[in-house]
């Protein structure tokens, strides 16, 4: 029976990422039980410490690591904020559309950090994030992440409304942020011409 027990485990563990779902359920039940918080531009921290599993072959948190953790740290955002849980209720989806991250300087083993987390706009179709890594051992900005959250199924005005019961008014974006949905928009046009150009040549 206990072979049984073992060979199901590992079966499960080599065909299914079953410590990033683990990890999310942890904080979803974390966040449940914290205060809500009311305003949607706050910003909100989540700890973390660069463990083993996160190393490259130099020794420091490897590069895909930033990004899982940065969806660990919106989901919390998220559910502290009540927008998850809204858009739930609205029947709407919130995934990453784009995200650009710098490395700044590497985060060690054993290093502890905050990821800070924040809502600096949105438009008709998504909200835009920031997310820095702040190592605690001096307060420097290791990395900084930005992210556009398309709303599938709704919109960001809609989920704020029902969850704030009234409507907010956006903030100006930041020059970064202008530059960098520029880009994006620049990219997305360009694909688009590209994918065109293909369906003609078939």
């Amino acid at each position: 029976m206990m072979l049984l027990v073992l060979s199901a485990l590992l079966l499960l563990f080599c065909n299914l990422d079953v410590w990033y779902f683990l990890r999310g359920a942890l904080v979803f039940v974390e966040a449940w039980f914290l205060p809500r918080i009311e305003d949607i531009l706050a910003e909100q921290s989540i700890n973390g410490m660069v463990l083993p599993h996160d190393l490259d072959y130099l020794g420091h948190m490897n590069n895909s690591r930033y990004l899982r953790e940065c969806d660990f740290a919106r989901f919390h955002h998220y559910m502290r904020n009540g927008l998850f849980m809204a858009s739930r209720k609205l029947g709407a989806k919130m995934v990453v559309g784009a995200s650009t991250i710098r490395y700044r300087r590497s985060l060690a083993f054993r290093e502890a950090f905050q990821i800070r987390t924040k809502v600096l706009g949105w438009d008709d179709k998504a909200f835009y994030l920031e997310q820095r890594f702040v190592s605690k051992r001096d307060g420097f900005v290791s990395a900084v992440m930005l992210c556009r959250q398309n709303v599938v199924g709704s919109s960001p005005e809609s989920i704020m409304e029902f969850t704030y019961k009234k409507q907010i008014e956006c903030p100006q974006f930041p020059e970064e942020l202008k530059h960098w949905i520029s880009f994006i928009s620049a990219s997305s046009q360009a694909l688009r011409a590209e994918s065109g150009l293909e369906d003609k040549n078939k």
